[in-house]
């Protein structure tokens, strides 16, 4: 490791679009394949769940800029040993500078609000013992510490402006938020319309999840108009930061995507629908625009996921949304190409910077000058 880490300043979040690279599947693409994946589609961000040496080591000198996890299970250690926090950032963070760009430290995911009560109580000592074993380590200020939520810790989400933290997450939530005020770091959500959707799909417009053209819906206390729900679960996360005291702090969208395949009671759950949702997702994000409630907070937001992952438990819908398949051709096109170059026809990314233009498509004749030609957002 080279001398001169310490004088690198980052951003956690480099323009408005990201990826999860999760990796629960036995037949997925090497690291080193990923790295060309995700040059070729210019996406820069990017979110691991652990702190896997081969990715680290994959990612090392590519520009890539990489949120590096400590897993759920790790948490009660991590949340009564500094010792142990210091050297677990030592080891996944530190001896990867600055050839990797770490950016961030993603602290347990989905804690609050899960089944498991007893990593509860854990989640902000673990935070605490993280964020001080990169302050002593002088890494503070290029390594942000963040944990993502789901809509489980909101008691109500509709419409937003109703949204408040469950009672009895707010006695977690409160003292967590009370630290990521003071050291800078934003609220992590992961917001799914696919997952409202299936729950509710006789009540919820399907247009309405997709992006696409609807009458949308009218939120009275903040007197705005919603036309797709994704601007509306952000938002209504905002309400609830609004409501326990932090107005300021910003909304980062560390998950969300559409299943291209599901069970049969999960209804849209399809290739249609998957395309359709990341499609539209990429041009809102690349007008780099607010929401309703928050015009001047640009989103941001970390798609789910890469790959489809084979081993992932639960519902089919859970190994079934990558934008790519575990062979690295691409799931659906929406502008992106596979490994195999043979792919030669897909979505116009003029497109996507021009959400005035209709379907068009363009020939991509080769890889290295896609990449030249392209290369970063």
């Amino acid at each position: 490791m080279s001398g001169d880490w310490a004088s690198l300043t980052v951003q956690a979040f480099t323009g408005t679009y990201g990826i999860n690279y999760g990796r629960i599947a036995n037949n997925i693409p090497s690291p080193d394949e990923v790295v060309t994946l995700l040059r070729a589609a210019k996406i820069k961000n990017v979110r691991i769940y652990d702190a896997d040496h081969s990715v680290l080591k994959a990612f090392s000198g590519t520009g890539l800029e990489i949120v590096v996890g400590l897993t759920n299970g790790q948490l009660q250690d991590m949340s009564v040993n500094a010792d142990h926090a210091l050297n677990w950032v030592k080891d996944n963070v530190q001896s990867f500078l600055p050839g990797t760009h770490i950016v961030g430290i993603a602290v347990g995911n989905e804690v609050l609000g899960a089944d498991d009560l007893s990593l509860w109580g854990s989640l902000l000592g673990a935070v605490k013992n993280i964020y001080n074993a990169t302050k002593k380590l002088h890494l503070d200020e290029m390594i942000e510490i963040s944990t993502a939520s789901s809509f489980a810790v909101f008691a109500d989400s509709y419409p937003p402006s109703s949204c408040k933290f469950k009672d009895n997450v707010s006695q977690y939530m409160k003292p967590l938020l009370e630290f990521f005020s003071q050291i800078g770091s934003p609220f992590c959500l992961n917001a799914y319309p696919f997952l409202a959707y299936i729950s509710d799909p006789e009540h919820i417009d399907i247009n309405y999840a997709l992006f696409k053209p609807t009458k949308g819906i009218y939120d009275p206390k903040f007197r705005l108009h919603y036309d797709n729900m994704l601007d509306a679960q952000i938002d209504a996360a905002y309400a609830a930061l609004e409501n326990a005291g932090f107005d300021k702090m910003e909304i980062i969208v560390t998950e969300t995507g559409w299943a291209s395949d599901g069970d049969q009671s999960e209804v849209g759950a399809n290739v249609s629908n998957a395309r359709t949702y990341n499609y539209n997702l990429r041009k809102r994000l690349a007008k780099k625009k607010g929401t309703p409630h928050r015009p001047k907070n640009v989103v941001k937001a970390y798609i789910f996921a890469i790959f489809n992952e084979n081993s992932k438990p639960g519902p089919t819908s859970e190994r079934n949304f990558g934008l790519y398949k575990a062979d690295g051709s691409i799931s659906y096109d929406i502008g992106f190409h596979g490994l195999n170059a043979g792919d030669s026809s897909h979505l116009s990314l003029k497109n996507i910077h021009n959400p005035g233009l209709s379907r068009s498509y363009a020939v991509v004749f080769s890889l290295s000058a896609f990449i030249l030609l392209n290369f970063w957002c």
